[in-house]
């Protein structure tokens, strides 16, 4: 069964930082794609915020290029979510996927809160 337990969360200034992290009970360089979510209250949906593929490659939201960078770390199985220049809209639960032959797990969510 595939584990997901995200962390890092917070409340932060406009402008501040946060490091999500996200550890998964597999090989992470071995797992297709991990992607961040992100859901605000009011939306049923969640949002893409960054993924990244087991060759490495990394794919951002318009909203958020520039400003976030999505990594890994093998020897912790670990994805991690950098998080700079944050504004308040940024205000959401955010999500660690994990996505395998079309099959999603997701983590239970850390909040992140950006006051103005």
């Amino acid at each position: 069964q595939v584990q997901l337990v995200e962390s890092g969360g917070g409340l932060v200034q406009t402008g501040g930082s946060l490091r999500l992290s996200c550890v998964v009970n597999e090989n992470i360089f071995s797992i297709p794609i991990m992607g961040w979510y992100r859901q605000t209250p009011g939306k049923q949906r969640r949002e893409l915020v960054a993924q990244i593929t087991s060759a490495g490659s990394t794919n951002y939201a318009d909203l958020v290029k520039g400003r976030f960078t999505i990594s890994r770390d093998g020897a912790k199985n670990t994805v991690y979510l950098q998080m700079n220049s944050l504004k308040p809209d940024d205000t959401a639960v955010y999500y660690c996927r994990y996505s395998r032959g079309g099959v999603h797990y997701w983590g239970r969510g850390t909040q992140v809160t950006v006051s103005s």
